[in-house]
């Protein structure tokens, strides 16, 4: 680029393509698979609910346990 040459100069080449402009229109084939992974999703990791809550407070008890824990006495 030349230093007069700032860039702003708006595109004059076309470009030619075979297949026609599309609009956006909406995919609903996309929405079902999306919608699906997700409803299988949730029917996995709502019965191990219960067992992530369960291993969270074992967690934290235990980190709250070691913190109480006297350290370097012999």
């Amino acid at each position: 680029m030349s230093q007069g040459d700032s860039g702003d100069h708006p595109v004059t080449k076309v470009l030619r393509t075979v297949t026609p402009p599309s609009r956006g229109h909406s995919d609903s084939e996309m929405n079902t698979i999306g919608v699906a992974v997700f409803l299988g999703l949730l029917v996995l990791l709502v019965p191990l609910l219960p067992f992530l809550i369960i291993a969270w407070v074992i967690s934290k008890l235990t980190d709250e346990l070691a913190g109480r824990a006297p350290i370097g006495e012999e």
